[in-house]
């Protein structure tokens, strides 16, 4: 295998492999970040946070900005349409402490394309290459992008839009292989990003469908990629860049987490939380990473439910440390 060991750079910063954890809004906090790190992922990506709202010192938006010593290295991704914008915020963003700057260009959702950001960039190709050009040149860090295959497809341009962004001065790109149509529907096209891979010089990362270590091992294989991104399948989920890691390193299949080790996992991430953005934020935001870490086990509907209904941190701690009782006796 020693697909791993190909280990790629982006700009000047050297990168510990090829394997990514995609931006994800909601769930790419720094908590979630650092533990990722911890389970040997090459490079984690903030979730997206607003040009204007960096511009506007809006309090939330510069609180998304905190960046934690053990999580480097990490791409700020930006969203954003105007260049002006966009380079100051990259600006802010660079003396944050990020080591690479990445833009959205492929958010779907309807309220980001109604303001011409996210894959509403993909419609207006000079627009999205005059926002790289703008933010390349306003920082000596790395800038790259996250696109898709299209709008839709009757209008899947990723090799003209990447072209022209790799031109502008994208250090690299990651392409998720649907279009915006799609939302995260259908397979991912994999053929597609194989397209831009050898369209363009920069490297490139393959995004879509990677579930395990297999089939980051197919997407590498298919299409020639520099690395690969893995986005919802790592949601409650951080073993899973250690699993595809080791993959790629040795081709060996490790064992799944023990239902303990999940459920340990799913405290520890609630307790991070809790320390980044205080009890009532983390135990709400747990909700949607407990999905995860619960899926498969015992009696895992019932403590969903009660979960789901739990308001406190120490009702959460109760409810995991009496699941942990039963697994671990």
């Amino acid at each position: 295998m020693n697909a791993i060991n190909n280990t790629p750079a982006i700009g000047g910063v050297k990168l510990r492999n090829c394997v990514a954890l995609a931006p994800m809004a909601g769930i790419c906090d720094q908590t979630y970040r650092r533990l990722a790190t911890a389970q040997g992922v090459g490079f984690v990506c903030t979730e997206m946070i607003s040009a204007k709202g960096l511009l506007y010192h809006n309090e939330k938006t510069l609180r998304m900005l905190a960046l934690a010593e053990d999580e480097h290295p990490v791409a700020v991704q930006l969203f954003g349409h105007v260049p002006e914008e966009l380079a100051q915020a990259a600006q802010i963003v660079a003396r944050a402490g990020a080591d690479i700057i990445d833009l959205n260009m492929g958010c779907p959702v309807a309220k980001v394309v109604k303001n011409g950001d996210g894959s509403a960039l993909l419609r207006d190709v000079p627009q999205a290459a005059a926002c790289i050009a703008a933010m390349a040149d306003a920082v000596d860090v790395p800038v790259t992008a996250k696109i898709r295959l299209g709008w839709d497809d009757d209008s899947r341009n990723a090799v003209t839009v990447s072209r022209a962004l790799a031109a502008a001065g994208a250090a690299a790109l990651t392409v998720h292989g649907r279009t915006r149509e799609q939302g995260y529907s259908g397979q991912a096209d994999w053929r597609a990003i194989a397209e831009v891979v050898a369209a363009v010089e920069i490297p490139v990362w393959g995004n879509g469908d990677v579930v395990d270590g297999p089939s980051a091992a197919r997407l590498l294989a298919e299409t020639n990629a520099a690395g690969v991104a893995i986005g919802r399948a790592a949601m409650g989920n951080p073993f899973i860049f250690h699993e595809v890691t080791t993959y790629l390193a040795t081709g060996a299949v490790v064992a799944p987490p023990t239902e303990a080790e999940r459920l340990t996992m799913c405290r520890r991430h609630l307790h991070m939380l809790a320390e980044e953005k205080g009890e009532a934020v983390a135990v709400r935001q747990m909700r949607t990473h407990a999905i995860g870490y619960l899926r498969g086990l015992r009696n895992s509907a019932a403590l969903r439910r009660e979960l789901m209904r739990a308001e406190t941190l120490a009702r959460w701690d109760e409810l995991l440390m009496k699941a942990l009782s039963f697994v671990t006796v």
